[in-house]
């Protein structure tokens, strides 16, 4: 028993950048690169095992084969995927559906509930963030007429903060903005707007209107989020979100902070700093982009160092 370490998977975006190169030192494909998938198991992109026992095996085969360090859960698919984003410039303003809709309508797929925490940002930087529609009918009229301006929440970010994203919130990472993303194991995605931008081959990206129009949340209402602290020896534990989907927290340690969570495994990704992670007399490093999972039954570990990570469980 070991904690997994995992060897990301990177997509190209047609709004990504080089900065996951330039902060965490990955091996990009190129400089459209706009997704670390760091922690996955879905079908599009698993992570593979880089240590121990099980290295080189995907994460979803692991899920199916060695249910015991999940805690023998009785979900199908593993639940969730992090993803470290690179907006070079706006994604498209979008919507997720639900479990239910995307269930019906997407072969079965899960729907996708997210939140972002803000590594980084430029300084005028904000985010697509709800919309002022008070009615379906005025959300039709102004996406059909292409009101943006007035229809689209503009909201300003910085560096730590944290938003929670429900399925049905429209929403974009805009220009200059590098998040850590943690939502449901799901790839499906309704574009509402984006910017009437061409691809490669000089074509207008598919819009999904009438889906995204269904799954839309009107009125929009901001999630009720309010970050909470703990600090113990060497560890300041912030709580983000405990919600049906995920909890969400982040670890600072400063120092030595000893953990144990007997029937909970974890995914953890460090984004500043660097230490290592004991347990059990060995000694494996941390550095600013490591992800791994600790599976259930390892017991107890020590993280030693000058870190941030975080943290994640269904």
């Amino acid at each position: 028993m070991q904690p997994l370490f995992l060897k990301p998977v990177f997509k190209e975006r047609i709004w990504g950048g080089t900065t996951l190169q330039k902060e965490f030192g990955y091996a990009i494909p190129s400089d459209q690169t706009g997704e670390c998938w760091a922690i996955s198991a879905h079908p599009n992109g698993p992570s593979v095992i880089e240590n121990g026992d099980y290295a080189g095996m995907t994460l979803d085969r692991l899920w199916r084969e060695q249910p015991e360090l999940f805690g023998n859960s009785t979900e199908k698919v593993f639940p969730l995927l992090t993803k470290i984003l690179d907006a070079n410039k706006d994604l498209s303003v979008q919507v997720h559906p639900d479990d239910t809709y995307a269930m019906a309508n997407e072969n079965g797929e899960l729907g996708k509930t997210e939140c972002w925490y803000v590594i980084d940002c430029k300084e005028d930087a904000h985010i697509i963030f709800g919309h002022n529609a008070k009615t379906k009918e005025e959300l039709r009229q102004q996406i059909n007429e292409g009101k943006w301006n007035e229809l689209l929440r503009k909201v300003s970010i910085k560096p730590g903060d944290f938003f929670y994203v429900p399925s049905g919130t429209i929403h974009a990472l805009c220009e200059g903005t590098l998040v850590l993303e943690t939502q449901q194991s799901s790839d499906t995605t309704y574009r509402v707007y984006d910017y009437n931008r061409r691809d490669a081959a000089g074509n207008l990206r598919e819009l999904h209107l009438e889906k995204a129009i269904d799954v839309i949340n009107v009125p929009h209402h901001d999630a009720s989020i309010i970050p909470t602290v703990e600090k113990k020896e060497n560890v300041a534990i912030t709580t983000f979100v405990q919600s049906d989907f995920f909890s969400v927290y982040k670890w600072d340690v400063r120092g030595k902070a000893t953990f144990s969570f007997p029937d909970q495994y974890l995914l953890l990704s460090v984004i500043k700093g660097e230490g290592n992670i004991v347990h059990k007399d060995q000694k494996y490093e941390l550095k600013k982009g490591t992800h791994l999972i600790i599976p259930v039954g390892l017991g107890r570990f020590t993280i030693e160092g000058d870190c941030e990570l975080v943290v994640s469980h269904p």
